[in-house]
């Protein structure tokens, strides 16, 4: 902890300097320059050492460049000379705007530079996944899954050494594969992950490292990686019942499926991010600042595309791992709702959001994080396949106990056969889908609203399609305690 706490420090303490630096000689070459350049000119000339300290060292580096070559070019440039006062009003609104422009400038850059290293984060994340399931599928040993699945924990975390214990049905005892060791065998291992099933725990990955605390996305992946070695044994142990034909038919077109479907969400908001990134960049176009704007929203979008991506493959492991616990507590429907509307506006724009909600509704025990991705997934839904300009309807009313909630929106209707079959994984009304998605979300929605003891399904309506969710509004049989001031405020 210590030691992360100090490289952080010395990262920051070199960008610092690096900073200083980069200022430093940009003031010295614009010095030698001043007689042949105009004092607009220099200004202007200030803001490119802002802007490369700002995508090497971030926001606060940026920040830092613009207080410096602000203060240098007072001191140095503007008279009277070699003091910060500024006696013409012309140079101090000079000097005001260039403050402006240099601090905006250094939030865009870093604002695009934290999309694009989040974009990559993502894209890693995604990558050891496809990498992991690709490995993982067709074995019918479970000592080269174990083998396997440990190769690939120390490629991706580099780990000093893993060793995986998986429960043996047939022995009653267990099976053990260990790497080769770098540490002291005696040393005792550090974190122990679970490999859970739908079913049951396959076994335990144990770990010994020297390295810092894993971030919270790391064991995230790994939760996911563990929960996809058990998949992967459990395959096996499927295999040798009497449905060896069907198992290895649906987990060939399972494994198809989300690799085809995975490669293909990846590339498209990738390549957007980096052609954005990039335009970004690049110095030989003097981009306005609305043009800048939008290939910043265009980073954000497909960033949060990749973050949707992401986020549905990591749930659906842990759906189908049994590993889904959510958070209960009494949350509004309608604030959900409403949350998840505004943080989508971007993608909403056009299409009218239309609330009724029934007055009083009562809170509702469930996870506002994972009522929130249902909501999430149903809109990119709706989006998807309703004609642009058309509203999406949210009504909510209790009824027989449970809170009824409906999502309407003018896409064309499903075929009746098809409406039940909508929510599994990968299912197509038609071949001819030409939608892009993977073909979680929606079974995604179902695995979360089950999990909250509701139920969803689907309908046609004359207005349209609608999604239907009815989740209950007890809590072990007891109705919301809040009080009453809570509820006003």
């Amino acid at each position: 902890m210590f030691g992360a706490m100090k490289n952080r420090i010395t990262r920051l303490v070199l960008s610092y300097l690096g900073t200083i630096v980069i200022i430093g000689l940009a003031t010295f070459l614009l010095k030698i320059l001043e007689q042949s350049l105009q004092i607009q000119i220099i200004a202007l000339l200030f803001l490119l050492p802002i802007l490369l300290c700002t995508v090497l060292w971030g926001l606060t580096s940026g920040i830092l460049a613009g207080l410096l070559a602000f203060l240098t070019f007072n001191f140095l440039f503007i008279q009277p000379y070699y003091t910060l006062h500024v006696h013409q009003s012309q140079d101090l609104i000079t000097l005001i705007i260039f403050l402006i422009v240099a601090v905006v400038l250094s939030q865009f850059i870093a604002q695009a530079r934290e999309a694009v290293v989040l974009a990559k984060k993502r894209e890693w994340e995604a990558t050891r996944m496809y990498e992991l399931i690709s490995a993982l599928a067709g074995l019918t040993d479970v000592q080269i899954i174990m083998h396997t699945l440990a190769e690939k924990i120390i490629e991706t975390f580099h780990f000093n050494k893993v060793e995986i214990r998986v429960n043996d049905r047939d022995s009653e005892g267990e099976l053990v594969y260990s790497t080769q060791a770098t540490v002291n065998d005696k040393q005792p291992y550090e974190l122990s992950v679970p490999m859970y099933t739908a079913r049951n725990m396959e076994g335990e990955i144990r770990l010994w490292f020297d390295q810092n605390d894993l971030s919270i996305e790391e064991t995230r992946l790994l939760a996911a990686f563990g929960n996809q070695g058990a998949l992967a044994i459990e395959r096996i142990h499927l295999i040798k019942s009497e449905n060896i034909a069907k198992v290895l038919e649906e987990s060939d077109r399972i494994k198809t499926s989300l690799l085809n479907s995975v490669s293909h969400e990846l590339r498209s908001p990738l390549a957007a991010i980096k052609a954005s990134a990039s335009s970004l960049r690049s110095g030989a176009v003097d981009w306005n600042t609305e043009a800048r704007a939008d290939l910043l929203a265009t980073v954000e979008e497909e960033t949060d595309q990749l973050n949707l991506l992401v986020g549905n493959l990591l749930d659906m492991s842990r759906i189908e791992a049994g590993a889904l616990k959510p958070k209960i507590q009494w949350n509004s429907i309608a604030e959900i709702i409403k949350g998840v509307v505004t943080s989508m506006r971007g993608q909403l724009s056009h299409h009218p959001v239309v609330y009724q909600f029934e007055k009083d509704l009562p809170f509702v025990p469930t996870d506002y994080v994972m009522m929130g991705q249902v909501f999430t997934n149903l809109i990119s839904n709706s989006i998807k396949y309703a004609p642009q300009d058309t509203p999406i309807t949210f009504s909510a009313e209790v009824k027989e106990g449970c809170v009824w909630i409906k999502v309407l929106n003018q896409s064309p209707h499903v075929p009746e056969e098809h409406l039940e079959h909508i929510f599994d994984k990968f299912f197509r009304v038609s071949e001819s889908d030409k939608v892009t998605g993977t073909g979680l979300g929606l079974s995604i929605c179902r695995g979360i609203v089950e999990a909250h003891g509701g139920k969803i399904w689907a309908e046609n309506h004359a207005e349209g399609f609608a999604y239907i969710i009815t989740l209950p509004i007890t809590l072990d049989g007891n109705l919301p305690d809040i009080p009453k001031d809570e509820l006003d405020g």
